[in-house]
């Protein structure tokens, strides 16, 4: 299992959740991806993302005009 970052900062809808899907396709079941960007869409548009692929989004952090969702790539 590896653990990779995504840095989707000061990109807008639908790209945060493009970038994801590219690099999602590039790691193995089980990996650990945090996806940390800048636009608040993340936060509804990734996890809807997930669920739709069969990937399990292990926690969600709201900061400072930041948002990190960490997410477990499915089979």
């Amino acid at each position: 299992m590896s653990k990779e970052t995504l840095n989707t900062r000061r990109l807008l809808c639908p790209l945060p959740v493009i970038r994801t899907q590219d690099k999602v396709k590039q790691l193995q079941p089980g990996d650990v991806l945090e996806v940390v960007g800048t636009d608040p869409g993340i936060m509804q548009d990734i996890p809807a993302w997930c669920r739709i692929n069969g990937h399990k989004v292990l926690d969600t952090v709201s900061g400072d005009h930041e948002y990190t969702i960490v997410l477990e790539v499915g089979a």
